[in-house]
């Protein structure tokens, strides 16, 4: 599905362009998004603009590790059942650290290296962390993770494998107060540390073309639906479908608990959505203007996915050979939902299955998790840098997906 939006050349950007009041901005890195939109008590990121002309795609310079062209399995008995045209999932758990957060992290720790960054620093509970653990070690750059005590045993030992250092917080919000500090001495952050929430530096973002990319084309599907937090992937493939040209495919926001669809009938994105859920990839009580920009520019919906109906569709998935981690089998139960009516029948829907089912926490019991609430930055308790106390019950947080 590839072959009619050819990939430019890296390109460097000419600019930056606000997506919620189009102001342009000199390419720069602006912590707090839009400096106008920020002047206003707005929170929005910006995008990259171009000078050069040419058919394809124009992204940034990227540090690969051979991240993308992950395959497009059919599942033709699914689509029979819902009365689709054509059911295609998109697998990128076969990216190089095992998630989407890849192409991501390819152009972000590019741009670290390019802006002279001492430290790459980052919040995560997983796939993203872990990911820009790989990219910044081929790039040689020191990273610290600001992570909780819910992080699994294994993403621990993996980031620490790449040589990151990891700094345990309290909580969720413990994490981005940390990476502010770390910020303001000179850091680069990786990942969102601002309320309200942006979501992660444009140059990243590029990254999610490249999917985008993967998906235009002859055969392109009418439908692409997405598990969603901050909207970072969302928002990079409304940008990747907008430079390809042709239709644009509606894109579907996957979230484990009324948020965006709360923001998409008339609520402040700027404000907290409380919910607890064992789908940790997409968990969290934020939204970001991008998402909500994502959705609008392409006819979009925003689809609230309990864990009980996630855990259907992961048993669903799993029986046709896809063992996709609970936030991205959401993906399925959301095309469920939506295609009952029949406004579905006979057209090509793509699910993106963002992580695998093999290193899941959203897999253990949600009952002993208490609850993480995130309403104050302020008032989160302090991270401490380079201690680790021993690990207690986990915890639901605010994960990192996009």
């Amino acid at each position: 599905m590839s072959s009619a939006s050819p990939i430019a050349a890296t390109t460097v950007p000419g600019g930056m362009i606000c997506l919620r009041c189009d102001a342009a901005w000199p390419v720069e890195t602006y912590a707090a998004g839009c400096p106008r939109c920020a002047s206003e008590g707005h929170a929005s990121n910006l995008k990259l603009t171009y000078t050069s002309e040419g058919r394809g795609l124009r992204l940034p310079e990227a540090l690969a590790l051979g991240e993308g062209g992950t395959p497009c399995v059919e599942l033709p008995a699914l689509a029979q059942t819902m009365k689709l045209g054509r059911l295609t999932a998109k697998l990128e758990w076969c990216n190089p650290t095992g998630s989407h957060k890849d192409r991501m992290s390819a152009r972000l720790i590019a741009r670290a290296r390019s802006c002279n960054a001492p430290l790459v620093v980052a919040a995560s509970s997983g796939n993203g962390g872990l990911s820009i653990a790989a990219y910044a070690a081929r790039a040689g750059l020191p990273t610290e993770i600001a992570i909780t005590a819910a992080l699994a045993p294994s993403y621990r030992r993996a980031m620490a494998a790449h040589g990151s250092r990891l700094v345990e917080a309290p909580d969720s919000l413990a994490r981005w107060e940390h990476l502010a500090r770390r910020v303001a001495e000179g850091a680069f952050a990786a990942t969102n540390y601002r309320l309200p929430a942006i979501g992660t530096d444009p140059f990243g973002i590029e990254g999610y073309k490249t999917l985008a990319a993967e998906l235009a084309g002859p055969e392109q599907p009418d439908v692409v639906i997405v598990p969603s937090s901050r909207g970072d992937l969302l928002s990079g493939l409304r940008l990747g479908f907008e430079e390809a040209g042709g239709v644009m495919p509606q894109l579907i926001a996957v979230e484990p608990f009324p948020r965006l669809a709360r923001v998409m009938a008339g609520e402040d994105y700027r404000s907290r959505f409380d919910g607890r859920t064992a789908q940790v990839s997409i968990a969290g009580e934020t939204v970001t203007f991008q998402a909500l920009c994502a959705l609008r520019a392409t006819g979009g919906l925003a689809v609230p996915i309990d864990d009980n109906a996630a855990r259907r569709a992961q048993a669903r998935l799993a029986a046709c050979g896809l063992h996709a981690e609970l936030s991205a089998a959401a993906t399925l139960a959301a095309l469920d939902e939506i295609a009952s009516d029949g406004r579905l029948a006979g057209r090509h829907v793509t699910l993106v299955l963002t992580g695998s089912g093999l290193r899941d926490p959203g897999a253990h019991d949600l009952a002993p998790w208490p609850h993480t609430d995130e309403r104050l930055l302020a008032a989160a308790p302090p991270a401490m840098p380079g201690f680790l106390p021993p690990r207690t019950e986990a915890s639901v947080q605010q994960r990192d997906n996009g």
